[in-house]
């Protein structure tokens, strides 16, 4: 069993942060349920964390979209600034087994994952400033902030069964066509499929998000299709521009036969 020491340690390494306070480090590990009394446990960084984080993604936000307006820069923060989208990072930093935790607690749910990210965030704050804070966390929470832009608040999966539905009268369904990585930091490839037709899949980090990449190359796909002409369409509008060339060469009262043609 590792050591507090060798905990500490392992933690400064996969954050890309060390500790000046070596204590200070230790109390953002600690659950209440590991601690003396709550006020040596993280709740009281996680309170701070938590303004620090939103701070910051929204400082993020305001100057990557200086065209967009208030409303969607606040879906935006949403999105990041979530219980969800800290456990994520926690999984994908592998902090679950860095958490001091009483014995009582047997499985660490996703809300302690996400406390001790923003009791992180927190403590870099106290212990290196607020640059140092938001290097931590535009590092960390980067492919979360990719994700997270205008163009992907659309309901993807929504607006593919209002399509699919007004269209064809069919629901789309979503099958996993894969899963890789580690279980801290899973990959999900998902294909969205349509009766006996499938698309193009989508991967991301949780099911929801490939499900929602899957659903736009679906729309996309379907689209696309829409805006070409068929090849039974081509040949109509070809012939009914012959016979009028016809037309033009013998006589003003097309036959049956050019008609049909």
């Amino acid at each position: 069993m590792a050591s507090d020491k060798q905990i500490l340690a392992n933690c400064q390494s996969r954050i890309g942060y060390t500790f000046r306070d070596q204590e200070l480090l230790r109390r953002c590990l600690t659950h209440s349920s590991a601690a003396e009394t709550r006020l040596r446990s993280n709740e009281r960084l996680e309170f701070l964390g938590d303004a620090v984080l939103g701070l910051i993604i929204c400082q993020y936000l305001f100057e990557s979209y200086p065209d967009e307006r208030e409303g969607l820069l606040t879906q935006l923060k949403s999105r990041i600034v979530s219980r969800q989208t800290c456990a994520q990072v926690a999984q994908t930093l592998n902090l679950r087994p860095l958490i001091f935790v009483g014995r009582g607690l047997q499985h660490i749910p996703e809300s302690v994952l996400a406390a001790v990210v923003e009791s992180l965030i927190a403590g870099i704050y106290l212990d290196g400033g607020q640059e140092a804070a938001r290097t931590f966390v535009l590092n960390s929470f980067s492919e979360e902030l990719t994700y997270a832009q205008p163009e992907n608040l659309q309901n993807f999966k929504s607006t593919l069964q209002e399509l699919t539905q007004r269209d064809q009268g069919l629901t789309p369904d979503y099958v996993i066509v894969d899963e890789t990585g580690p279980d801290h930091a899973r990959e999900f490839v998902v294909a969205a499929r349509i009766g006996e037709r499938s698309f193009q899949p989508g991967s991301g980090r949780s099911k929801k998000e490939a499900e929602q990449r899957a659903a736009r190359n679906a729309i996309d796909s379907l689209l696309q299709n829409d805006q070409q002409p068929t090849a039974a369409a081509r040949h109509s509008d070809e012939a009914s521009n012959q016979p009028q060339q016809q037309n033009d060469e013998t006589d003003d009262t097309p036959n049956a036969e050019n008609v049909e043609e």
